[in-house]
């Protein structure tokens, strides 16, 4: 399986609802470094996996209403614990959309599957695998 991978970031607000979070249910602040890998079987006519160039461009352009935002106030996710595993799925839920509408271009065609990574801090991550069809 080959991959490219492609990096930005994300700085947000929110809290969480639960005991579980302890002092993480008060409003905080967080800032994601956001991989996104894009993953295929065989290489297509060029060689390629995806256009490195439109996997960057699309990445930031899934990340860019959640920035510097209070997630608590995103219609999207209303009474939803915006967990770094669930934010992960978000964003993989969005590339894959703009893989089958064509902003990925081409080349994306072929992919097999795109995996998001939500980097917390230098020791935590959460990511979310998604298998396209």
């Amino acid at each position: 399986m080959f991959s490219v991978t492609v990096r930005d970031h994300i700085m947000i607000a929110h809290s969480f609802r639960g005991a579980v979070f302890g002092p993480a249910q008060a409003l905080h602040g967080a800032t994601f470094v956001v991989d996104a890998a894009f993953r295929r079987a065989e290489l297509d006519a060029d060689n390629i996996v995806v256009d490195i160039g439109l996997a960057t461009e699309q990445l930031h352009d899934a990340l860019a209403d959640l920035t510097y935002t209070n997630l608590d106030d995103h219609p999207e996710f209303a009474g939803v614990n915006t967990t770094t595993e669930y934010l992960a799925q978000v964003v993989a839920r969005r590339l894959a959309e703009r893989a089958g509408d064509g902003r990925l271009g081409p080349h994306a065609d072929g992919l097999a599957g795109i995996t998001v990574t939500l980097h917390e801090s230098h020791v935590a991550s959460a990511s979310y695998e998604l298998t396209l069809t």
